[in-house]
């Protein structure tokens, strides 16, 4: 099994908060790009238009963008040209259902385990971004990466940790080509997910993760 990152600023950073490699530099550079609709999903990768663009050179690109492919967010075509991966409505609707047995799961291991200076950060996060005007994309990923990955993380399966990572590579795919924003049912959603945490309600806890990724699938369903 792959394993993958819950995000390429949780570990990819120095003390001040900047990549600390070239490679690491082009990867958190491509993640956004992907997560901005930059590189537009099956369009052709031209690497000496795009290292051009981030300031690289052509090999830390290439370490990059084969992480990238390592994780699920780029394929590489017989030309060997990379692509952002397509996801398609049934592959989205399977792994969400895939998460809503684990990701249930993981959270409701992960009672006990997350500090409560951690948690209170996940809120904040949460409120920062529904403050936004206008709406921000990148910190709305960002927050929804802060909630999901702290239950995750704290659960203490790894395999479970790295099969949750890998599905929400692909749920992500899809939902930044093929969704519009859901800002205000997001954030409502993962706000009962921390207080089902906080309170250390088993039952609560799951209930809340399944409904939060059912009203997902619902949604994709209804716009498309």
């Amino acid at each position: 099994m792959t394993t993958t990152h819950a995000s390429p600023l949780d570990d990819q950073t120095d003390s001040l908060g900047g990549p600390t490699t070239l490679s690491q530099k082009a990867y958190v550079a491509l993640y956004r790009l992907i997560q901005e609709r930059a590189l537009p999903v099956g369009r052709p990768i031209v690497e000496a238009k795009l290292a051009e663009q981030l300031g690289v050179s052509r090999t830390p690109l290439r370490q990059a963008l084969q992480r990238l492919e390592s994780e699920g967010l780029l394929k590489k075509l017989e030309s060997r040209s990379y692509v952002v991966r397509r996801v398609e409505l049934r592959e989205y609707l399977q792994s969400l259902k895939a998460r809503e047995i684990l990701e249930a799961e993981a959270a409701e291991l992960a009672i006990g385990r997350i500090d409560a200076a951690h948690l209170a950060q996940a809120r904040h996060s949460l409120r920062d971004v529904q403050n936004q005007s206008p709406y921000d994309m990148l910190e709305h990923w960002r927050s929804d990466d802060k909630v999901h990955n702290l239950y995750i993380r704290a659960c203490g399966n790894l395999v479970i940790q790295d099969i949750l990572f890998s599905l929400r590579t692909t749920t992500k795919l899809f939902e930044i080509e093929r969704l519009s924003e859901r800002l205000k049912p997001d954030s409502r959603q993962h706000e009962e997910i921390l207080d089902a945490i906080e309170k250390r309600d088993a039952a609560e806890v799951r209930a809340a993760v399944q409904s939060h990724l059912r009203s997902l699938a619902e949604f994709a369903i209804s716009v498309l």
